[in-house]
């Protein structure tokens, strides 16, 4: 089920504000980065899984969607990869705990173009974002630095990361 907040940045694709859609299964994580966002950019709705994510993406036509990887039904790994084929414009951020480099590079393998960890400072989310929407590939400085390398390298050459995900760990 998609929360729509202001229904005027729904529709308003003429609006100088990047149009956002988060998604975290836990509601307070959402409500406080609302409310941090919620000053420079349109937030025109929030989930709490991976399935609803795609629907809100597909409907709203978000600049950027801002994901958890760990979400009920379809985790935001696998729903980024549906979304960067039914959805290619929109800019996948993902927001997480898992710190671990075999899900950073997932997370880009599957279309995502930014991460950051939950414990991240705050202004590093709108930083995040800004970096993304001007085509650019962003990782939290939270992570060791030679990763940003490993990600590019990577995602540009298709391979698969030594050490994948498994099916299980997605």
């Amino acid at each position: 089920m998609i929360k729509r907040y202001d229904e005027r940045a729904m529709t308003d694709r003429g609006s100088p504000r990047p149009r956002v859609v988060m998604a975290d299964d836990h509601t307070l994580m959402l409500e406080g980065v609302r409310r941090l966002l919620e000053g420079e950019f349109d937030l025109v709705g929030s989930v709490r899984d991976g399935r609803s994510l795609i629907s809100a993406v597909e409907e709203l036509k978000p600049d950027v969607a801002l994901l958890d990887i760990s979400m009920p039904g379809l985790n935001g790994i696998d729903a980024a990869r549906q979304i960067r084929k039914l959805v290619p414009g929109t800019r996948l951020v993902f927001l997480t705990m898992h710190a671990d480099r075999d899900y950073v590079i997932e997370a880009f393998r599957a279309g995502g173009s930014g991460y950051l960890l939950k414990w991240s400072a705050q202004e590093e989310v709108s930083q995040a974002i800004r970096t993304v929407l001007r085509g650019r590939l962003y990782i939290t400085s939270e992570l060791p630095h030679d990763l940003l390398d490993l990600v590019s390298r990577r995602t540009r050459a298709g391979t698969r990361a030594a050490g994948g995900l498994s099916a299980r760990e997605r």
